[in-house]
């Protein structure tokens, strides 16, 4: 089982000054009228606010999954950075063997600026709807990349993209014509640097990354959390860590027995650490679980050294 704390769930266009969009609320709007009626899981991280952790840079080296740390080598290419990206918006969506990850960047970077530098590395654009794009990876891992205007881009596999565009033009349907999610977005916006939404089979893929090894415990997460309607979640950085987890259940019969899934897994999982990290602290030893009728929550606070504790997780949309 493998584990992930989302501070870094993402990555990257570059450098050009340009004015940019109102923090959280004009980038989630963005996204709702571009990602896919068929998203099920959305997630919000403010990365400017981020990066003024003392530690960001360590706990990012250590949380950056696979498939992230392979799209940030990719967009290097193009001269790329991290840290230019102020927000971002990560989607993801069922896809034949893995879930489809896109998203939506606010930052500093302008057209000019991404086409020039992809001119100097070779790399030639697909013209979609009008706008340039420009594709890196593998032929079987590709990611694309275009600049809406002048601070906002999006990314993600071409038809990914070549969608995004005609929502946006208002061919097709975006996510906000998805009333259900888009109420549960709106809903979940929060003055935390990361917040998110999930349903369906994103509710399961959540804990599946976000739970630590459990020694070798097998478990079918997609049917252990098929009650669960909706879940939303928050991460605060402030002195610690707090995460705050929030799962809507059909009926307070499942509610119950979700929140009795989760009494086992902590005390498995504790029971598991200690044999794996003896004298190391837990930080899943401070997780409270609670019923309110049909909502199970969780919550967390942790260390930044402790967190730090953790090996090199999978990674967004793994």
């Amino acid at each position: 089982m493998r584990k992930r704390v989302h501070f870094f769930g993402g990555l990257t266009l570059m450098v050009m000054a340009a004015p940019l969009l109102a923090q959280g609320q004009d980038l989630v709007k963005e996204s709702l009228a571009s990602f896919s009626p068929q998203t099920i899981r959305v997630e919000y991280s403010r990365l400017a606010k981020l990066r003024s952790l003392p530690n960001y840079q360590n706990l990012r080296q250590r949380f950056v999954g696979p498939r992230l740390r392979a799209l940030e080598e990719s967009f290097a290419k193009l001269g790329m950075g991290e840290s230019d990206i102020d927000e971002i918006v990560l989607g993801w969506r069922p896809g034949t063997s893995m879930m489809e990850l896109e998203g939506m960047v606010v930052g500093h970077f302008t057209a000019k600026g991404i086409s020039d530098r992809a001119s100097a590395a070779g790399v030639s654009p697909t013209t979609v709807s009008g706008l340039p794009v420009f594709c890196l990876g593998t032929e079987s891992a590709t990611t694309c990349i275009v600049v809406i205007q002048n601070s906002l881009g999006a990314f993600g596999p071409q038809e990914s993209l070549s969608a995004m565009l005609e929502a946006r033009e208002g061919q097709s349907p975006g996510l906000g014509t998805n009333e259900r999610f888009a109420k549960l977005v709106n809903g979940a916006q929060a003055q935390a640097p990361i917040w998110g939404v999930a349903v369906g089979e994103a509710v399961g893929d959540f804990f599946r990354a976000w739970l630590p090894a459990q020694g070798g415990l097998q478990m079918d997460w997609a049917r252990a959390f098929q009650a669960v309607d909706a879940l939303t979640y928050t991460v605060d950085t402030a002195d610690q860590v707090r995460l705050d987890v929030k799962m809507d259940c059909n009926s307070s019969e499942s509610a119950q027995s979700t929140r009795q899934v989760f009494e086992g897994l902590k005390m498995f999982q504790q029971m598991a650490w200690q044999n794996l990290n003896p004298n190391k602290p837990n930080p899943f030893q401070s997780v409270e679980i609670s019923q309110d009728d049909r909502r199970v929550s969780l919550r967390m606070v942790t260390n930044y050294a402790d967190i730090e504790g953790f090996t090199a997780p999978g990674g967004a949309g793994n």
